[in-house]
């Protein structure tokens, strides 16, 4: 199946943030394509849209780079075209423990998916984009990974995601001449299992941030980074 609708590829999108993400594009439109690392959940995912929405799964380790091949390849072979990337997937292993204490592991697997996988991603689907001569890339950050807002502890977490700010700005300004828009959010205190019950935002309402700045024109920005829609600091 040829598209010319907008297809939209989210990572991590079986639950939380992901999810609302998926059911916003959804609703505004998009072919959406939920992944995830866990194939029954995102499967029941998929199972819980309307099933009037075009949704489509497909399952995604980002630290596989072959998982990542093979979702190229279908993105192809299926839609001949991927206009919207969300780089959502993210864990968060280090709650709360010291620079001086984490393991080395930690560490790896915080990046391994904070930020080799949005790497990964985005070197596998700019091209797509860049051929198609339109793309909109969103980064799902968070002001742990500001350097305006640094302080200790949780420390693999916040590396990654400064790592992911860096990449924003890279990949922004050598995409700055193209129809390629790529844009870090940071969504804020989302109620999630990863937020935990006292967060005061709901995943839908950081969904539709998040998806703001997916539909944003060729006049929108790039190369910054949100929250609530509001520009804020590295």
């Amino acid at each position: 199946m040829i598209s010319e609708r907008h297809v939209a590829i989210v990572t991590g999108g079986n639950r939380g943030i992901g999810f609302e993400i998926c059911k916003e594009l959804c609703r505004v439109g998009c072919l959406v394509v939920l992944t995830s690392r866990n194939e029954e959940g995102g499967r029941l995912a998929v199972d819980k849209l309307d099933h009037d929405v075009d949704v489509a799964y497909r399952r995604l380790d980002v630290t596989d780079s072959k998982d990542i091949s093979s979702l190229r390849d279908w993105i192809l072979e299926t839609f001949g075209r991927v206009d919207i990337l969300i780089n959502n997937a993210g864990v968060y292993l280090d709650e709360g423990v010291s620079v001086f204490d984490v393991d080395e592991k930690i560490m790896q697997d915080t990046l391994a998916v904070n930020f080799y996988g949005a790497f990964r991603m985005c070197r596998a689907f700019v091209p797509i984009m860049r051929q198609n001569g339109y793309g909109r890339i969103v980064n799902v950050s968070s002001g742990y990974g500001a350097i305006s807002e640094m302080s200790g502890y949780v420390a693999a977490y916040r590396i990654s995601k400064i790592a992911l700010n860096a990449l924003t700005l890279i990949m922004a300004d050598e995409l700055k001449d193209e129809n390629i828009k790529i844009n870090a959010v940071c969504p804020g205190w989302v109620h999630t299992d990863m937020g935990g019950d006292m967060a005061p935002i709901s995943p839908g309402r950081a969904a539709k941030d998040i998806v703001h700045f997916a539909l944003i024109d060729a006049k929108g920005p790039t190369g910054s980074f949100f929250r609530n829609k509001r520009p804020i600091q590295w």
